[in-house]
């Protein structure tokens, strides 16, 4: 005879519920399966080995040879060295499970968020689907997939503290101690942490905009908590300029963000764009027509995140998870909720047994991770320069110096994606000028005795310099060119 326990974990695990989560896995495996080969992903890489082979933080640049070793803020070191561990274990598969796993956990994190949140698990997991749809904008083997999980995580402590028990609120202060050395998002949370306790504090009716009521002690219980989350960021090796580095990003870093594609406004005519403002437009229409409440948090919620995504599309991804749990509630009534007594466990389990099958078979080979990176990287001119033993003063393009930082050490680049380190020295605007072909080529090329470039082969100054007398084509692929300067290139 079966033990009753025995059945009832078998029923829950082959629940209707554990289906839906199962099926987020194999939405995200097939999602980043093709996305492994972020520019950035190198020198993260890079950082965490170091880190995990001397037991240092690194606090200067090590990589370039333009900013004259810089003092730098590794804000994201914990992140860095959970990636090298990946990479140290795995290889590139290790480093593409740790993708899969992060962004499994995020999805199931905010269906389990929008399931609380809306009482209704079938809504739920369209909630995780809306997160889902923003967070293609960045899911890749970057500290921000730690940072954005983290920030499901806080809004899940807040949920629980404010409608089960306070005392989840007490797991603020851990999070934000982890928080603060895996990632600048960080800065958010407490933003977000911040507007929870202003609309707590209110109990106004505005139509159909309302207040969520807060028991007086559990709100003091909240406020302890974030008190001691701020008192918990000190927890940190860079002290106060890990804590101030996002600001630091977002007022003094004028060129990286008015460069780089991911810090650039959102445009409308953009699929996500246009499902921004389909989101925002549902949620409103559902409040007027059905008039169902908006929580004061919530208003708060949607104009935090519909503002930093305005302003920089890489913030799509928290106007995603900031969304996800209000569309879910307002759509709460218009699905029949998870009935136990109606679910079908056979069913489940063949389908949960299926996705599983299909997460083995999605999740990419070492030869297709491989072939990944020689499309996005410059695998073969890497191979040139070391084969022909090109040595002297190297250019790069802006996206190639991560990989050059992994795969050629031996070879100070000139700019990588660290934005921060080269803005603080003017490097990064001499570079913009110079690839975007406002500046004499020859005065920056001069100006660091550069000997060779390597180029991006569909780059502007990829096609300007060979016109120029001093330089010449060595090696060209698919992807990349190099040049160098004649008569001064030294070869060992």
């Amino acid at each position: 005879m079966q033990n009753p326990a025995n059945i009832r974990f078998s029923r829950r695990a082959a629940s209707f519920p554990v289906m839906l989560a199962v099926l987020l896995v194999v939405l995200a495996v097939l999602t980043v399966r093709s996305r492994f080969d972020d520019p950035d992903m190198w020198w993260h890489l890079k950082t965490g080995e170091i880190i995990w082979t001397t037991h240092t933080i690194p606090t200067t640049d090590l990589f370039s040879y333009t900013t004259n070793h810089h003092a730098s803020v590794a804000h994201e070191w914990l992140s860095e060295l959970l990636i090298y561990g990946a990479y140290r274990f795995g290889g590139y598969p290790g480093l593409m499970l740790w993708l899969c796993f992060f962004t499994s956990a995020l999805l199931i994190a905010g269906y389990y968020l929008c399931s609380l949140y809306s009482g209704n698990s079938k809504v739920g997991f369209l909630g995780a689907l809306t997160i889902w749809l923003f967070a293609t904008i960045g899911l890749s083997v970057r500290p921000q997939m730690i940072g954005y999980l983290l920030l499901v995580i806080e809004l899940l402590l807040i949920h629980l503290g404010r409608t089960r028990n306070p005392r989840w609120f007490l797991g603020l202060p851990l999070m934000f101690a982890i928080w603060v050395n895996c990632h600048g998002s960080f800065f958010l949370g407490l933003i977000v942490a911040g507007a929870f306790l202003f609309s707590s504090m209110f109990n106004v009716q505005r139509g159909s905009l309302g207040s969520a009521h807060w028991d007086p002690s559990c709100r003091r219980m909240f406020a302890l908590a974030l008190i001691l989350s701020v008192a918990a960021l000190l927890l940190n090796p860079g002290g106060l300029k890990q804590i101030l580095y996002p600001l630091d990003t977002m007022l003094n870093q004028s060129v990286g963000l008015s460069q780089v594609d991911e810090w650039q406004p959102l445009q409308l005519g953009d699929m996500r764009g246009f499902a921004l403002m389909a989101t925002l437009g549902l949620i409103f229409l559902l409040v007027i027509v059905r008039r169902t409440e908006l929580f004061w948090h919530e208003l708060l919620m949607l104009a935090l995140g519909t503002w930093t995504a305005a302003s920089h599309r890489r913030m799509l991804f928290v106007f995603g998870i900031l969304a996800a749990p209000i569309l879910s509630r307002s759509l709460a009534t218009s699905w029949e909720g998870y009935n136990p007594e109606q679910d079908r466990p056979a069913a489940n389990a063949v389908l949960i047994a299926t996705s599983l099958l299909a997460i083995l078979w999605a999740f990419p080979t070492q030869l297709v991770l491989s072939k990944q990176v020689e499309e996005e990287s410059p695998v073969r001119a890497v191979e040139f320069i070391k084969t022909n033993h090109l040595s002297g003063p190297m250019l790069n393009e802006y996206a190639y110096g991560g990989y050059l930082i992994w795969a050629a050490p031996e070879h100070p680049v000139f700019v990588d994606g660290r934005a921060d380190v080269f803005e603080w020295t003017g490097i990064l605007g001499e570079f913009e000028k110079w690839a975007t072909l406002q500046s004499d080529p020859n005065t920056l090329l001069d100006k660091y005795g550069i000997d060779f470039c390597l180029l991006a082969r569909n780059s502007p100054m990829a096609v300007v310099l060979p016109m120029l007398d001093d330089w010449t084509v060595i090696y060209s692929d698919s992807n990349s060119v190099i040049l160098i300067r004649k008569g001064t290139i030294r070869q060992h």
